[in-house]
């Protein structure tokens, strides 16, 4: 077996209890925008859950990914006492379970005492991690120094080499909220937010490595006054268009996300675009990052938590056909009347065929609910209830060929668990015919 774990704290956490209350009131009599569709539950496939326990003092993550054939490969942090140690696994067989873990970092290497969940791409046997280590020379007056680092595997995330450094200015300051994506030519695309200027609000970085992680391209900044805490995300698309999201702060508080788009491999990006304008006005980080996704077609897909300008939380879908120049009308997707929907997260497949997930919470229960579209976007089924002891954290990957690992974290006493689980698209002709799912 593995490890696990106490509840670690809550990014935002304290706001959030402290306006649950309230909002269960008035999300009571939420409507839901969605056009929702009425998918037979034969159309889809869902796969056993696979869970492993851990013990250790707390566990953050995870992160999955999966290949062709079908096998599952998952990234997370273990802390057990006042070792903080990055483990990866994956599974020997289509869908799971999970093999034995590897350390990801090596034992000279103090991960950063906050990590999130460690960024994860695979491709074929190249297995990538960037994660934030504890600064070399952090001090008490820059207690959340850290320096952005990357590891490699060559032999199928059977043992990784030392990490290479990311970031190249040196400083002694935070570089974390890190996404990372691998562009069909085998570029490693990698963002963050980082405070190097010294400005009152960070920006979003972004470098790349061309040669399979042996060396990190210069970094460079696209954006000021960047969200200080919601991660970034980053996308590549058939084409090979990179995509970067993050949360700006705007004139008054008013925080959007917003996307920008290199059309040059990554050496150069444009100005961001706003997703959704949702005016949103919040005089703190609210710890809830973006997702992103593009089909075949090269439709850009963005799933995003707001609370918008009449503060009534959900979650949101909003797509591009013009390389993130413009954005479609946004969806909504949380369709519970009781609940504080949260943390998104989203995976596309070459057909634009789509997986949401994210947290339903209440003031007694957490659960994990999984939404997915069979038509670029159109139409969603009713969410679908994943977890069994109260869950966070989840996320969510998918194949070429459709099929979809998802996992979490529940909390269970006296341990805690990770969960992995698959949900399989049908095959485009079964899909046309059930429910009619043309593109456009």
């Amino acid at each position: 077996m593995l490890s696990e774990h106490e509840q670690m704290q809550e990014p935002g956490g304290a706001s959030m209890r402290r306006r649950t209350a309230g909002f269960v009131v008035v999300l009571s009599l939420l409507v839901s925008f969605s056009v929702w569709a009425e998918i037979p539950e034969s159309v889809t496939t869902m796969g056993p859950k696979w869970t492993t326990v851990h013990q250790v003092k707390s566990v953050v993550g995870p992160s999955v990914q999966i290949d062709e054939q079908g096998i599952v490969s998952s990234a997370w942090v273990e802390e057990d006492k006042e070792t903080r140690t990055i483990l990866f696994a994956r599974s020997e067989q289509p869908g799971g379970p999970l093999g034995r873990p590897v350390s990801v970092n090596q034992p000279t290497e103090n991960v950063y005492y906050r990590q999130e969940s460690p960024a994860l791409a695979v491709h074929g046997n190249e297995v990538f991690v960037t994660w934030s280590q504890t600064h070399p020379k952090i001090t008490p007056d820059k207690p959340f120094s850290g320096e952005l680092r990357l590891s490699k595997s060559m032999d199928g995330g059977r043992s990784f080499m030392p990490s290479i450094l990311v970031n190249d200015d040196g400083q002694v300051i935070q570089h974390a909220f890190d996404s990372m994506q691998i562009a069909p030519d085998g570029a490693v695309h990698m963002a963050w937010i980082d405070g190097r200027e010294g400005k009152k609000e960070p920006g979003t970085f972004v470098a790349r490595s061309t040669d399979h992680g042996r060396t990190i391209a210069q970094n460079f900044k696209i954006d000021d006054d960047t969200c200080v805490c919601c991660r970034t995300a980053v996308a590549t698309s058939a084409d090979g268009v990179v995509y970067v999201a993050w949360r700006k702060i705007f004139d008054g508080d008013i925080r959007e996300t917003v996307v920008s788009r290199s059309l040059d491999g990554g050496q150069t990006f444009s100005s961001p675009v706003v997703v959704g304008h949702d005016r949103w006005v919040y005089p703190a980080c609210p710890h809830r990052p973006a997702s992103l996704g593009v089909d075949r077609q090269g439709r850009l897909y963005v799933v995003w938590y707001t609370e918008s300008a009449d503060e009534m939380p959900a979650v949101y879908l909003a797509y591009s056909d013009d390389q993130g120049k413009t954005f479609s009308t946004k969806k909504q997707l949380n369709r519970s009347k009781g609940t504080f929907p949260d943390h998104p997260q989203m995976a596309v497949d070459p057909a634009g065929r789509i997986a949401v997930i994210w947290e339903e919470q209440s003031p007694v229960r957490r659960e994990v609910v999984v939404s997915y579209s069979l038509d670029r976007g159109r139409s969603f089924n009713a969410p679908i209830k994943l977890n069994e002891k109260n869950g966070q954290t989840p996320t969510v990957a998918v194949n070429q060929h459709g099929t979809v690992v998802m996992g979490w974290k529940e909390h269970a006493m006296p341990a805690h668990r990770l969960v992995i689980q698959t949900l399989q698209f049908p095959m485009q002709n079964v899909m046309a015919e059930r429910i009619g799912g043309h593109g456009r």
